[in-house]
């Protein structure tokens, strides 16, 4: 059972390359620190190489930052993913399997918890330019570290609501989430990442 979880043009030619980064990081920046809690519906499609269909999905997410998060799969095989701001739980329900990390700097380079963490963090890790089409903002996010789950990540706004994250991996495979009703800034109760371990579940506790 194959199971996953959760090229930008410049602006113009005479425009330095190093402006253009600085400039996409800032207006990233700029986007991403109003938004203190998020809760939308999502669809995520993952493709090969070739472009070909390995696998789509839908579910549900809510993200209050800083560190929290939860990430939950409803079909067509369930699971879940959440960060309590100190510890990142991920739930296998098929596998009876709970695997248990530190929310440190390595965990938090996954685009889940990217979105939770602060938006100061992207000009440190990732090297950031935008593209603007219409009313559409797009910011490609080229991570300066190696031990990265992805080579790109491609965030779109429309106006100033986040609609979708592309991921590309180092072997060209793609993840494209969109995300719809979406709701910014409303109130999470704080025991929406929360936790609890299911009886009988086997527990991993990852200490890399």
């Amino acid at each position: 059972m194959m199971k996953k979880t959760v090229a930008a043009l410049a602006l113009t030619v005479l425009m330095p390359a190093a402006a253009m980064a600085s400039e996409g990081a800032e207006r990233l920046t700029r986007m991403l620190e109003p938004l203190q809690t998020v809760e939308a519906r999502f669809e995520q499609l993952i493709l090969d190489g070739s472009g070909e269909r390995l696998q789509q999905a839908n579910g549900h997410m809510w993200l209050s930052r800083p560190g929290k998060f939860r990430w939950e799969v409803d079909a067509p095989y369930q699971q879940e993913v959440v960060s309590d701001g100190s510890e990142v739980y991920l739930y296998d329900p098929d596998l009876e399997q709970v695997t248990v990390q530190a929310l440190d700097e390595r965990v938090t380079h996954t685009p889940a918890l990217l979105l939770s963490g602060s938006a100061g963090e992207l000009t440190e890790s990732y090297e950031v330019s935008r593209q603007q089409q219409g009313g559409s903002e797009t910011f490609r996010l080229v991570p300066k570290a190696a031990d990265t789950l992805f080579e790109e990540l491609h965030m779109t706004f429309n106006g100033e609501r986040l609609a979708a994250l592309q991921m590309i991996d180092s072997t060209g495979q793609e993840t494209v989430i969109e995300f719809s009703e979406v709701r910014t800034n409303q109130d999470i109760d704080d025991s929406r990442f929360a936790f609890e371990i299911p009886d009988g579940a086997d527990v991993i506790r990852d200490s890399h």
